[in-house]
């Protein structure tokens, strides 16, 4: 049998006359996702279908599972069972973060993990370096400098990175994901502790690595941000899916609103 890859010139092929069309094609389906901690479900058979160019939101109370769910599709944890399709490959579940960061699919954290003794370009240039993009012409350091340039970093690159406030490692961890090149971007929680004027900043920033060709997902609790740059949210609560649509619509469904303000 051939392998998947011998397949992906017809994918990209297609998915290049369908974009002529006017047709977006699905560049993530996650099927039947569960995870298990012991007696615990984080995850509960939910089922995701995103398009090339969206950007897709996931929220819901804390604990809900979102960001388990993000762990589960970049390999960081290796889901009970379910399905991961991305970019023409099929079931690719329980692949290890760096297989699908080579694929593609680059992350930020809730709670940001930086080398703390490297400096900032340092920290970038190793996502640079291993991500999707690190057989690119560029060096990995050309391309980490261009990352930092894009998310308007505040400080000198040669800042050591432990010497960085949360805010400031927020926007390290998102040039640290964009300098690997990725066709997906999964941003968990990007905007927590933010000021109204740097809310607003992220805003525009989100929507321009759109404008990239760069898919997005968010997980997120701040609706301002999920109102003014989804094109569709889901909603979990417990580890189940119970609620998908235009966040105006999802916003007004009885079971979000119970989910978030009780009966």
């Amino acid at each position: 049998m051939l392998p998947i890859s011998c397949f992906l010139p017809i994918w990209t092929s297609l998915n290049h006359a369908l974009k002529c069309k006017g047709i977006r094609m699905v560049i993530l389906q996650v099927i039947d996702m569960v995870k298990k901690f012991g007696g615990l479900t984080a995850v509960d058979k939910v089922s995701l279908q995103v398009e090339e160019g969206q950007i897709f939101g996931v929220i819901g109370p804390n604990g809900a599972g979102k960001t388990t769910l993000l762990n589960c599709i970049t390999g960081a944890h290796k889901p009970t069972s379910g399905i991961v399709n991305f970019l023409g490959e099929e079931n690719l579940a329980g692949s290890p973060p760096e297989v699908m960061c080579k694929k593609g699919i680059s992350r930020t954290f809730q709670i940001s993990r930086p080398f703390p003794r490297l400096t900032v370009l340092e920290n970038v240039t190793v996502g640079a370096a291993f991500g999707a993009q690190s057989h690119a012409r560029e060096s990995a350091e050309e391309r980490a400098l261009e990352a930092l340039e894009y998310v308007h970093f505040p400080l000198p690159e040669d800042t050591m990175a432990g010497h960085l406030n949360a805010v400031q490692l927020k926007r390290l961890d998102l040039a640290r994901a964009l300098a690997g090149g990725p066709k997906l971007l999964l941003l968990d929680e990007l905007a927590a502790g933010l000021t109204e004027g740097e809310l607003a900043d992220i805003m525009k920033l989100i929507k321009r690595i759109r404008e990239r060709g760069i898919t997005i997902v968010i997980v997120e609790h701040i609706m301002k941000l999920i109102r003014g740059v989804c094109d569709t949210i889901a909603v979990l609560d417990y580890g189940k899916k119970i609620s998908e649509g235009k966040p105006e619509e999802v916003m007004r469904d009885p079971k979000v609103i119970e989910a978030y303000l009780g009966e």
